[in-house]
C-alpha cells in the first residue's frame, strides 16, 4: 500500500509497512527467509539429485595445500575415498590440479562445498 501523500507531493513516499509489522513485498528492504533462498536455488538448478559431480581445484603443488583441500571438502562431504580425488601436475610441476567427484545430493550441498575450498587463500582456481 503506498502513502497517498506522496502523489501530492506532501508525503515521504514510503511504502506503507502491513499492520502486522512485517514488510511488503515490493519494500525494497523486504529479504527472502533463508529457506525461501533454499528453495529457490533448488528449483533453478538444471540438475537431477543425487548426482555425480566433479570439482575441480588449482592450487601450488605442495602436501599442505592438498591434504587442507580434502580437508576442506572432507567437512562437508565426510567419507570420500581416495578413489574420488584425482592429481595432476601442471607442466613445470608448481601447481596441481585437484579433481575430486562426489555423489552431491542438493544445490546447497555443492555450494557448501565451493565455499570451504574457496576460503583456502591458496586456491587459484576453482571449477
Amino acid at each position: 500500500m503506498t502513502d497517498d501523500s506522496y502523489r501530492n507531493g506532501k508525503g515521504s513516499g514510503q511504502l506503507d509497512g502491513r499492520p502486522d509489522g512485517q514488510l511488503t513485498a515490493c519494500d525494497p528492504n523486504a529479504r527472502p527467509t533463508t529457506a525461501e533462498d533454499e528453495a529457490a536455488l533448488e528449483r533453478e538448478t538444471l540438475i537431477d539429485f543425487p548426482s555425480e559431480f566433479p570439482i575441480k581445484i588449482m592450487g601450488p603443488a605442495t602436501d599442505v595445500f592438498i591434504n587442507d583441500i580434502k580437508q576442506a571438502v572432507d567437512s562437508v562431504v565426510p567419507g570420500l575415498p581416495e578413489s574420488a580425488w584425482k592429481e595432476r601436475a601442471s607442466g613445470k610441476g608448481n601447481f596441481v590440479g585437484l579433481t575430486v567427484t562426489f555423489t552431491a545430493t542438493s544445490r546447497k550441498q555443492i555450494d557448501d562445498v565451493y565455499r570451504a575450498v574457496t576460503a583456502h587463500p591458496d586456491v587459484k582456481m576453482c571449477l
